[in-house]
């Protein structure tokens, strides 16, 4: 277990430098972002010698023709500066290079103009967490048990109206409830605030605000929950195992507790992981439909207004999540049933 635990770290970091390598270059293939700052000069030269110190840009006191992309050209009290932008590979090595020996990840261009990259998603992130580990918290036992309630009540007609359910709900896209609850809850009867409230507001609004994040990150895993439970449940009670403990004298409910429920989970609790992952991807259309100041929301503005750094921090916080996740999510099943062991010998 600890050979492959610590291969499969190793596979991770390796996967997380291509996939943020790969996105360093496609998000720098979008094009140059608006960094004018208005007519603010002392901004403009604050932000364009932290990119030179950074690396990513290059200045002259006179304009220069050939070198490179004109990013600005700015006066101040001593004399005038033309920055440039650095070839792109030489970017990207001042930016491995940053990371690696400051953990530098940038500044940011249109967002916050100036502000540290790491800090606006640090500021964001509690938010987005808060709101997944409550959905989790809220889906996983309330699916596992409408999953367990429809294996045990198989081909009855408990067992087809949640099946019928499940369906429905799980066919319906997560922005369609998203905005179906937001109209009738907020605005046909006003029971919740129709947008992510500000801190200033009362601690009754915020702690309202997240009822529709809840309910409409939590009716996918629901669903899901309940479509895996009640397969895994029918598949153990029909095995022979179990009849085999149902004539050594076990009661129906003997054999369920201690032997169904108890193998049916080995494949269950694992997915509950999964099941975040799946809802932490998915809470950015959320964020952005109803106004949370979350990273899934900063992730989706940063692409549109071309703030590359920031955009970097978020893919590199999704990706170390999911990645992480994979690595847990192998693990569990080990300690979960003791006869699986990764990496074991036969």
């Amino acid at each position: 277990m600890l050979k492959y635990s610590i291969k499969r770290v190793i596979l991770a970091l390796i996967t997380a430098f291509i996939i943020l390598t790969l996105t360093f270059f496609l998000v720098k293939s979008l094009g140059i972002a608006d960094t004018t700052f208005g007519q603010k000069e002392n901004v403009k030269f604050a932000f364009f010698m932290k990119q030179y110190n950074l690396g990513y840009v290059v200045y002259f006191d006179h304009e220069v023709s050939g070198f490179g992309k004109l990013l600005a050209h700015v006066h101040t009290v001593e004399q005038e500066y033309y920055f440039y932008e650095r070839p792109l590979l030489e970017q990207y090595w001042n930016w491995l290079g940053n990371i690696v020996t400051k953990w530098d990840w940038g500044t940011s261009v249109t967002i916050q103009p100036n502000a540290s990259a790491i800090d606006i998603i640090a500021e964001r992130l509690p938010t987005s967490l808060v709101i997944n580990v409550i959905s989790v918290i809220f889906s996983v036992p309330l699916g596992i048990g409408l999953g367990i309630l429809a294996g045990l009540k198989k081909n009855t007609w408990v067992d087809h109206l949640i099946s019928t359910l499940v369906m429905i709900f799980i066919s319906i896209p997560s922005f369609v409830v998203i905005s179906f609850l937001i109209y009738i809850l907020c605005y046909q009867n006003q029971i919740l605030p129709s947008i992510w409230p500000t801190p200033s507001e009362p601690t009754k609004t915020k702690v309202l605000a997240f009822i529709i994040p809840v309910l409409s990150l939590s009716f996918g895993s629901i669903c899901g929950y309940t479509r895996f439970v009640r397969a895994e449940l029918c598949e153990v009670m029909s095995s022979e195992y179990l009849l085999l403990a149902r004539t050594k004298g076990l009661t129906k409910n003997q054999a369920i507790t201690r032997h169904a429920l108890k193998n049916a989970f080995v494949p269950i609790l694992p997915s509950i992981l999964a099941e975040f992952i799946g809802i932490f991807g998915g809470s950015m259309i959320l964020e952005k439909l109803y106004g949370i100041p979350g990273i899934g929301d900063l992730y989706i503005r940063s692409i549109n207004e071309k703030d590359y750094n920031v955009l970097m921090v978020d893919m590199a916080i999704f990706t170390t999540v999911g990645l992480l996740a994979g690595i847990v999510l192998d693990l569990s099943y080990g300690f979960i049933d003791p006869r699986i062991r990764m990496g074991e010998k036969k």
